[in-house]
């Protein structure tokens, strides 16, 4: 079956604005059902024509429209647009609207939920407040004024700086925030409601002191200490590392429970979601504390890559996003373990990005088309994005980096730029050509770097030769030679990494692939050396090299790199799962014996390096094991991936009870030594369920029992889940019992559920549907569930019957009528069936035919289902 799509909006039909706005005063009568918006703009022809002013709006009703202080009729509206004719080359435009915040489940424009006022206008949401030029390249200041009810909403928040405030006889009040800082209308916020404040202040280093508040709600304020100290280490940071520095007198971060995306960088009002703010010992997580910290930090930095240099239509996303999350990646890497958090940035590139390289929805970061302008906010756009990013450090330097940074912002500050003219930037202030750089940014897929050595002992010469190639992607079948900088070093029979400053390649640790084939020599050696590849994921490519199982040891053991030892030691793990899907009845013993050698010494790595000994001892997610394959056998590999992890868990047992033993830490702190030893001690436990069931069940009973904070209770629970012990429900209904009334503590619960293996699954999840926190309205409670499912609980999801693919399409039926963004984002399993066994292909493709059939389906899922039912691969 094949869908027709809306028409797509493409790049290259990219057109300067008609008209300009230079100044922009909003007045809001917020009632929850009918808030009035009168809308004043000062407006400018921009170039010489005659085209009519044509403003976007969606779900609002006009009430009236004055252009220089007169009421007009002339004009023409329908539900998407205002268009207005006019001859005049300056004018005033006054706009009134009417708007049901209440009714607003979509949680873009300005909504009610909580108690609260909220906006989300990002990336078209402005459109549902008023009429108006909404795109990024129109640029204005802003004076917003806030009526409402003192009492029910005693905080009137919105951009930049309180200029003016009072009170009125019939109990409301008012308060007017001024922007100094021109800003595109997507960066426009307000909230108004009753929360708790929370105070703290940061001197800048030119002296100036700015006021840091944070809106939490009621009786949540003891949670929000992390996040204030979170944002200030950013801000000192990014004075320290870029030399930019805050531009007004308040920072305010507001937290709310109803929120599409993570966070919103909106000009000096962030808006985020609770869970990115909210954090105490009992009740978060270490990767709570982590991700509040790092989100803080990338929202932050927006103010700069984002606000004041902000893209100049939305296919430029990358430009502000992928250089923020590089930025944010650095900064997190400076707070903690800068290994784990590499491994990290990695797996989501393995895991999602290379999915949707390999899928109906290939795109460039750059992308060239696009019907629905939220469907632009993927992991290619962010992550791969991000890694575009640090190949330009990683060419130009720290130093070049900073040099072209500095220029980029001296050169485009207040203005609406494009990716291009970034990259310009960088190799102006550099003098380093970065022409063939720039086709990362419009060519998708993931290339492949297939590499190939020869020794010649007599001459003690060794070549090793990297050649190229990206497959066809959905989007594109023709590809060209990226250049793609590449980290390596050759380690000696011993295991130290060999020199020669004759050979440039070697000296610099890199080989810069430019051609599609590429070698490199080294004279002078007695024995083959170990080429240990790819060091630190100096590139988003996948690497092709027939290590033996002795190299991959090797490289565990002796390489300089410690991303290196740890892609080794998951290369091994990975050789064991795959022989052991393929061939369950003739493993291969040597390949198994090699495996259990080399992790037996990464336990020796515990005491002098923690955070790399947990990412070395555990194994790939199956959703990284199911890239290394051209077809998913999702039973195969799920049951081999397990056997292994036994196989690890049982001959390994000893270890695994002494490392769980040795991991000892006093009351708990959020401090990089103490998250470490947390780290290994939970997955200790989880191997150790897998031996001894009775000593398994009295550590996991005293470990939930005695646990002090969140993440040895949440170790405990997933240990018991992945032992498929009958403790886990017993344990899990004392976690409801304590935690029913903490919401972001109940998603945990949730997506334990969800995640769980069980023959049953599909009869208990629409139990957790109707339980009482749950509602299809937040998305969080979605994401924990739903999300949870689809993308983690690989048995339930995958029935071979079809029925978890027909249960994910029967709620994002009801979500699309809800909030079709956050359908968008969970529907992303099903349209990657293309490397799935020919019967699963086909129960997924039939559900997609099933969304599609729905009369008022979203754009947000037209676009994705139309694209993967049309999808063909090659």
């Amino acid at each position: 079956m094949s869908v027709s799509s809306p028409i797509a909006k493409k790049r290259s039909d990219y057109q300067q604005p008609d008209f300009l706005i230079s100044h922009v005063d909003m007045v809001f009568h917020l009632d929850i059902q009918k808030t009035r918006v009168i809308t004043t703009c000062q407006f400018s022809r921009n170039g010489e024509h005659n085209r009519p002013l044509v403003l976007d709006g969606e779900s609002i009703t006009l009430i009236k429209v004055v252009l220089n202080d007169n009421l007009i009729s002339d004009y023409d509206v329908n539900s998407e647009q205002l268009t207005i004719p006019t001859t005049e080359d300056e004018f005033t435009l006054c706009v009134e609207t009417v708007i049901n915040p209440e009714a607003n489940k979509t949680l873009e424009g300005l909504y009610f939920s909580a108690g609260a006022y909220c906006t989300q206008c990002e990336a078209e949401g402005f459109r549902k407040i008023t009429y108006f030029l909404d795109r990024p390249d129109v640029l204005a200041k802003y004076d917003v004024t806030i009526y409402a009810d003192k009492a029910r909403y005693p905080h009137l928040l919105s951009n930049g700086n309180q200029i003016d405030k009072g009170q009125l006889d019939d109990g409301r009040h008012w308060v007017k925030w001024q922007d100094p800082f021109n800003k595109p209308s997507y960066l426009f916020a307000l909230v108004a409601g009753d929360f708790d404040l929370l105070t703290d202040n940061f001197m800048t280093q030119s002296g100036r002191n700015v006021a840091l508040e944070l809106y939490v709600d009621k009786g949540a304020l003891d949670k929000g200490h992390h996040a204030i100290a979170s944002l200030k280490k950013a801000m000192a940071w990014d004075e320290q590392v870029f030399g930019l520095e805050y531009d007004l007198d308040i920072y305010m971060v507001v937290a709310v429970d109803f929120f599409n995306m993570g966070a919103m960088e909106n000009k000096g009002l962030n808006v985020f979601n609770s869970k990115f703010v909210l954090a105490d010992a009992e009740s978060a997580t270490d990767d709570d504390f982590f991700n509040i910290e790092a989100v803080i930090g990338h929202e932050y930095f927006h103010n700069w890559t984002g606000n004041r240099v902000t893209c100049r239509d939305w296919f430029q996303l990358s430009l502000k996003e992928g250089l923020t999350v590089f930025r944010d990646q650095q900064f997190s890497a400076d707070m903690s373990s800068p290994v784990f958090n590499r491994i990290k940035n990695v797996q989501i590139i393995r895991e999602h990005q290379f999915a949707e390289d390999a899928s109906a929805m290939a795109h460039p970061i750059r992308p060239e088309e696009v019907i629905e302008m939220n469907n632009f906010y993927t992991v290619t756009v962010y992550d791969k994005g991000a890694e575009v990013i640090r190949m330009m450090h990683t060419l130009l330097g720290a130093d070049g980096f900073r040099k072209g940074m500095d220029l980029y912002f001296a050169r485009f500050d207040g203005q609406a730029v494009t990716c291009d003219d970034f990259v310009q930037a960088m190799q102006d202030a550099t003098g380093i050509d970065l022409s063939q750089f720039r086709l990362w940014y419009s060519q998708s897929g993931t290339p492949k770097v297939t590499v190939s050595d020869e020794f010649d002992l007599s001459t003690g010469r060794y070549t090793l030769t990297f050649g190229q190639m990206t497959p066809p992607t959905a989007d594109q079948k023709t590809k060209q030679a990226l250049h793609i900088p590449f980290r390596f070093e050759l380690l000696d029979e011993q295991g130290v990494a060999i020199s020669d400053d004759s050979v440039p390649e070697l000296k610099a640790k890199m080989i810069e692939l430019t051609q599609d084939v590429h070698s490199v020599s080294v004279s002078g050696l007695n024995a083959k050396p170990t080429p240990s590849l790819l060091h630190n994921f100096s590139a988003p490519v996948k690497v092709d090299y027939a290590y033996t199982h002795q190299q991959l040891s090797s490289i565990i053991l002796y390489s300089g790199d410690e991303f290196a030892r740890w892609d080794a030691s998951q290369s091994l793990y990975s050789r064991c799962i795959h022989n052991l899907a393929t061939a369950p009845d003739s493993p291969d013993n040597a390949l198994f014996d090699s495996m259990l050698d080399s992790i037996g010494g990464v336990f020796a790595l515990a005491d002098t390096n923690p955070a790399l000994a947990a990412a070395m001892l555990s194994i790939p997610s199956f959703e990284t094991l199911s890239q290394q394959v051209d077809e998913i056998q999702v039973e195969a590999l799920y049951h081999a991936q397990r056997s292994v992890r036994h196989l690890i868990a049982t001959a390994l047992s000893d270890k695994w009870l002494t490392l769980y033993n040795n991991q000892v830490v006093g009351a708990y702190q959020y401090k990089a030594d103490d998250v470490d030893k947390r780290r290994l001690r939970n997955l200790s436990l989880s191997y150790l369920v897998q031996g001894d069931a009775t000593q398994a069940s009295e550590l996991l009973h005293a470990q939930f029992s005695q646990a002090d904070n969140m993440t040895d209770s949440l170790g405990a629970l997933k240990a018991a889940q992945y032992g498929k012990l009958e403790q886990f429900d017993q344990l899990m209904v004392q976690f409801e019992e304590r935690w029913r009334h903490d919401p972001l503590v109940l998603d945990k619960w949730f997506a334990l559920h969800a995640n769980m293996e069980r023959s049953d699954i599909l009869a208990r999840l629409p139990l957790l549907l109707s339980h009482e926190k749950f509602s299809l309205d937040n998305p969080n409670r979605v994401r924990s569930v739903l999300g949870s499912f689809a993308f983690y609980n690989v048995l339930g999801f995958h029935a071979i019957d079809g029925s978890g693919y027909k249960f994910l399409a029967d709620y994002l039926l009801k979500l699309n009528s809800v909030n079709p963004q956050v359908a968008a984002r969970v529907i992303t399993p099903l349209t990657q069936w293309q490397k799935f066994d020919p019967k699963r292909q086909e129960l997924m493709r039939y559900q997609l035919a099933r969304i599609a059939d729905c009369k008022e389906l979203s754009k947000d899922l037209i676009e994705k289902v139309s694209k993967s039912l049309n999808y063909t691969a090659d």
